[in-house]
């Protein structure tokens, strides 16, 4: 109810939201996670960043500081948030932001990088003081935000009629089997409005490598693996080491989870537990960025990242590449 009220007072602009003259893009969901947000913000700067000069805008949950700021070459995921830090490591060139109220932090932004062209707002659907140019909404192909309903009985952190606001939306972890047909249902389903678009993606996961040397590895069924997660889904994960290895055991942690010297005492015990020779930790990228500042006690031991991304179904990645350069390109400054 006071979700409802919240957004109906913004509707009637009782409660101000902001518009910019300036191209914001925001990836979001309706979920309280494990839609695929941050692999989406990454692909759609990979996609962008050769034609655009690109900032990216996270709040930086879980970080120990506050206020606005904007990663450099001595920040640390401490400071700024795994996922902003996630970002700033994979695109060193693209300037990565935080601040709690992004309403402040985009001129912010805009004032001491000039240059900037394009602002990604990473989960910033609910923040409704800003208007962003293009909504793009994730939802879980296994978990609809059709068929969800509220936290804490479901996922859901907002009603399902905010999904009106979005311009695009995407169809998060398709399996395998996924056809046009299932595509076809989905669609039915979710009934999007004319001006909205859908799209559908996969799940795609690349080669391992080390957390440390970044040397790869090729999992195979003779390996045995020490899984530590610390995100909201990890069920896409485990299915995907149970396909590939031999054997494996998992420590989860709470998604956003700041290890510490207890944590890493049972990672290397349980891991020194599995008998067989041919062994490995591995863990995500975002849970990696947490563990960096563990170097020295974690350089001897078989360590490695397993990355992911965003793979569009029927072909569809140039039709959805066309939408955020139309966007960008036909903004009226």
């Amino acid at each position: 109810m006071i979700i409802k009220v919240r957004n109906g007072l913004f509707d009637k602009n009782i409660l101000k939201s902001t518009a910019f003259n300036f191209p914001i893009i925001n990836v979001g969901n309706l979920a309280v996670g494990g839609t695929g947000k941050t692999p989406m913000t990454e692909l759609i700067v990979s996609l962008l960043k050769n034609d655009f000069n690109i900032a990216i805008l996270s709040r930086g949950y879980k970080r120990r500081t506050k206020g606005f700021a904007i990663a450099n070459e001595t920040t640390t995921a401490l400071e700024i948030g795994d996922e902003p830090m996630q970002f700033h490591q994979k695109f060193p060139d693209v300037t990565v932001a935080v601040g709690e109220e992004r309403l402040v932090a985009i001129p912010q932004i805009l004032f001491q990088q000039p240059e900037t062209q394009l602002i990604i707002l990473d989960d910033a659907f609910q923040h409704r003081r800003v208007q962003p140019g293009l909504n793009i909404v994730l939802t879980d192909c296994n978990n609809l935000f059709t068929r969800d309903v509220m936290f804490p009985v479901g996922d859901l952190r907002d009603v399902r009629s905010s999904i009106k606001r979005a311009d695009i939306i995407v169809v998060t972890k398709c399996d395998e089997k996924f056809s046009l047909i299932n595509a076809n249902d989905i669609q039915k389903e979710i009934k999007p409005l004319m001006h909205q678009k859908l799209f559908f993606t996969s799940i795609k996961y690349g080669k391992p490598y080390h957390l440390f040397s970044g040397e790869n590895i090729i999992l195979h069924s003779n390996l045995d693996v020490l899984l530590l997660v610390g995100i909201a889904n990890p069920l896409p994960i485990k299915k995907y080491i149970h396909q590939e290895s031999k054997y494996y055991e998992m420590i989860k942690y709470a998604d956003h989870h700041i290890f510490s010297t207890g944590d890493l005492s049972d990672i290397i015990s349980q891991f020194n537990r599995l008998e067989n020779e041919n062994k490995i930790i591995l863990t995500t990228e975002k849970d990696a960025v947490r563990l960096q500042k563990y170097q020295s006690e974690l350089s001897g031991f078989p360590i490695y990242v397993l990355p992911i991304e965003h793979q569009f179904l029927f072909d569809s990645q140039d039709e959805f590449l066309d939408c955020l350069k139309s966007f960008v390109v036909k903004f009226s400054y």
